[in-house]
């Protein structure tokens, strides 16, 4: 009887979805510098510009502190002190978009992702906004194209080709802005942010500037 009851319990593990304990998804960011570049222009532009960005999360599967996420999304505008990706001098400022769609249980938890996700970049939220959030990944060639729309933050990209370098040794020079992410480097053919809160408004087109794929967390 207890043999029967371990083999049980044991086929009961397996059967379990991967993601009962943890949050996957679509993500995407967009920064105010280039990300896919060569080191002489990455240090033309530290401390120039590179401190403004966004970043967005669309759970597919997956729950936060027991509520479930599922087809929900929070964004992360980002006003930094320094460029992005550098060190940095003083505190960043967050705004945070969360779904429409949710319910102030899950827009609680949707805030809980981005914090957990931004770490210190979304420590200090001065404010949080809803708007319908959408977030796809268009399959292509090379991965590299994608959309997010969020009230007043939108980020449009495109693949990275021969005819972006410039300087031919360009590479992923930036790391993404948050871990367990999948992610390929993309053109942000529009990363823009309307709203208030980050001290700024940006429109910043053609840039080699934006991370799109995949996270997962436990």
């Amino acid at each position: 009887m207890k043999r029967a009851l371990l083999i049980a319990l044991a086929l009961a593990l397996l059967a379990a979805p991967a993601s009962a304990a943890g949050l996957s998804g679509k993500y995407i960011e967009a920064r105010t510098c280039d990300i896919w570049t060569g080191p002489c222009f990455a240090n033309a532009e530290m401390n120039l510009t590179g401190k403004n960005a966004i970043m967005a999360w669309m759970v597919e599967k997956g729950s936060q502190d027991g509520v479930k996420l599922d087809g929900l999304g929070v964004v992360a505008v980002v006003a930094a002190s320094d460029t992005l990706g550098c060190e940095q001098t003083g505190k960043s400022k967050a705004v945070l978009i969360v779904d429409s769609k949710a319910t102030k249980e899950q827009q609680k938890a949707l805030v809980a992702l981005a914090k957990k996700q931004g770490g210190k970049l979304v420590q200090n939220v001065v404010a949080v906004t809803t708007a319908k959030v959408e977030l796809s990944l268009c399959p292509c060639e090379k991965d590299g194209c994608g959309l997010l729309k969020a009230g007043d933050a939108k980020i449009s990209t495109r693949c990275i080709g021969d005819h972006d370098k410039i300087c031919g040794n360009e590479s992923a020079f930036y790391p993404p802005l948050v871990k367990n992410v999948t992610v390929k480097p993309a053109l942000a053919v529009e990363n823009s942010y309307k709203g208030k809160g980050v001290g700024g408004k940006w429109d910043d087109a053609g840039r080699r500037g934006a991370y799109l794929g995949t996270f997962a967390v436990r």
